[in-house]
Parts: structure tokens; sequence; C-alpha cells
């Protein structure tokens, strides 16, 4: 299966795995699954490390590529497929993330992992619940 990590899904995993299910902890280590992400989501990190509401201890570029070694996550690149698609993706919500998160996982058919309630439910995307 290809897994899209939603922002907060990856965070936890490196800094707070108990938030994460068994159910989602055995998929993201699964050899029979890819990981990706989203650039948005290192966007998003920014934000919060900048917010200071995350704390990374490691240099800030070394940290996200440490990440992206240690789960063999690839990254699902922002496009003009998934600008486009965004016009089709409008959410209930107004959380420009989300919105383009949605977007490269229908555009690249990738299965979104996330415990966001507002996202649980979206048509046309394939979700695996960290509920």
């Amino acid at each position: 299966m290809k897994l899209l990590l939603d922002t907060h899904i990856w965070i936890w995993n490196e800094l707070e795995p108990w938030r994460i299910t068994s159910e989602i902890h055995q998929q993201l280590a699964s050899p029979r699954n890819e990981l990706f992400l989203s650039p948005i989501s290192v966007w998003e990190l920014v934000l919060l490390v900048e917010k200071k509401k995350i704390n990374i201890a490691a240099d800030f570029a070394e940290w996200v590529n440490g990440s992206f070694q240690d789960l063999q996550i690839q990254e699902a690149p922002y496009s003009f497929a998934v600008a486009h698609e965004l016009r089709f993706t409008q959410l209930a919500h107004k959380d420009p993330g989300d919105r383009f998160i949605v977007a490269t996982a229908r555009v690249y058919n990738l299965t979104l992992v996330t415990a966001d309630s507002q996202l649980l439910n979206l048509a046309n995307l394939s979700i695996l619940p960290n509920i």
C-alpha cells in the first residue's frame, strides 16, 4: 500500500509514538508499504517550530532528513497536477495544509494516514485512520 502520512502522524511517529495505534505502527513498519510525505508537511512543521509548539533538539534539516531516512519516506511532490486538483478539493474547514495534503493523496492515488476527524469521511479519498 502507498501511504501518505498526514503531518501529525509523521510528527507523532517521531516525537510522540504513544499517540499512534498499534495497527498504524504495523503499517508504517511493514516492508509491503511505501511511505510518502508532502512538502506541505515540512512547511507545517516549520510553522510549529517557529511558534514554539514543537521543540526539535537537533538542526531542523538534519532532523527532517533523519526522519526521512529512518522511515524510508519518499517525497510526494507538489506539482501542477496537485495544484489543479486544489480546484476540486474544497474542505468544510479552512486549513490550507489539509487541502494540499488531500489533493496530493488524490493525485498520486495514496492512502492518507490520519487521525484528523475532519478528514476521516471525505469522499474520493482512501483513508487509513489512526483511531
